[in-house]
């Protein structure tokens, strides 16, 4: 018998930061009533390789008298430049969308940030629901209403907050994810069990291979779970003026890779060498003990994720941090662990410290 669909609800300030975000199987049929009568026209943003789905999506959507037109992007992070998103804002312009008419993103993370950043650009905010089709885009990216674009300067340093009207995490898409992007994504789950909900740290421990079975029971509640502590979160502090900055627990160090690897290398690989970079600053500054510094190691390495990087990167590194749009002036801020659920922000007095730490995770 097919499981019921679970609803959880992010509740902003206001009734346009509120929305519902759905997890379960067979979601498209959701659509028409979370666009709600007022849309006739959509543009559904998908990537390359989805073309096919973002048809599948285009075409249901026209079964229920609305006018769908697709827009293809580049894959990945290629897609996430200022000339895409003036492609979708051309196709909008010459299709006479409205202010009442919407975008619907189909695909990972990248995909949501761009097509966010369009809806929330085009004539100062339309309607956007997100349909993430990767792991790391439903428990991460498509939540929390952040958008943003990459310049030659760093990644994400523009951007916007636009929170959507839904969030339509179909479990389906992630039987046809390759493994390597299933695992990638873990690396977000991980970090919101040491920085808010120890049990899903412990229903990986209890079997990391069931863990990355997109057909298991078991990573249904790590996705449920991790999205319940992302709503927690964001629903606190929508716009990162609070508690919203622990969800960026090893990300400093991780966007840094990224840039280094001319965003060649996965999200989530990034965050997984950045958690185990915090886990050891922590350690080293007297905030995190060896046993939970270890744990993240020991988790990582047992869903085959990466927890070192390359010695010889470092200044690069270093100045990839600085450019990050946590960066407080000149100082450096890294969010690392008291103890399990509890982060806390750190300001580094001394760049020698971030050398000591990063000598412990470099190869």
């Amino acid at each position: 018998m097919p499981i019921a669909p679970t609803t959880m609800k992010v509740t902003g300030s206001t009734p346009a930061e509120s929305y519902p975000v759905m997890v379960g199987n067979g979601l498209l049929g959701q659509l028409p009533d979370l666009l709600g009568p007022a849309v006739k026209k959509v543009l559904v943003i998908h990537p390359r390789a989805l073309r096919a789905t973002g048809d599948v999506v285009r075409d249901e959507l026209a079964k229920f008298g609305l006018e769908a037109l697709t827009a293809e992007i580049p894959d990945a992070e290629e897609g996430k430049h200022i000339q895409v998103a003036s492609f979708c804002w051309e196709v909008l312009g010459k299709n006479d969308f409205t202010r009442s008419d919407a975008v619907i993103s189909v695909g990972g993370g990248a995909v949501t940030d761009v097509a966010g950043f369009v809806a929330a650009t085009w004539l100062r905010g339309v309607k956007v629901i997100h349909i993430p089709t990767s792991l790391l885009a439903m428990v991460d990216a498509a939540v929390g209403g952040k958008t943003g674009i990459n310049t030659a300067e760093g990644k994400n340093l523009v951007g916007a907050f636009h929170p959507p009207a839904a969030v339509l995490a179909d479990l389906d898409a992630l039987a046809t994810l390759p493994k390597n992007e299933l695992v990638t994504g873990m690396a977000e789950i991980v970090k919101c069990g040491f920085i808010a909900d120890e049990r899903i740290l412990e229903l990986i421990e209890e079997d990391p291979a069931d863990a990355v079975d997109p057909a298991s029971d078991r990573l249904r509640e790590l996705v449920e779970r991790t999205i319940a502590v992302k709503i927690d979160v964001v629903s606190r502090d929508l716009k990162e003026s609070g508690d919203r900055e622990f969800l960026n627990y090893g990300h400093t160090l991780a966007h840094a890779i990224e840039l280094a690897e001319r965003y060649q290398m996965r999200h989530g690989a990034a965050v997984s060498i950045g958690l185990a970079f915090a886990a050891e600053l922590g350690r080293s500054v007297g905030y995190t003990s060896d046993a939970v510094a270890d744990r993240h190691v020991a988790i990582l390495k047992s869903l085959g994720l990466p927890t070192t990087y390359r010695n010889d990167r470092w200044a690069a590194l270093l100045d990839g941090m600085k450019r990050d749009k946590k960066a407080r002036g000149s100082q450096l801020r890294f969010v690392v662990l008291e103890e399990i659920g509890k982060p806390r922000i750190y300001e580094v007095p001394d760049n020698s410290l971030l050398f000591a730490a990063y000598q412990e995770i470099g190869e």
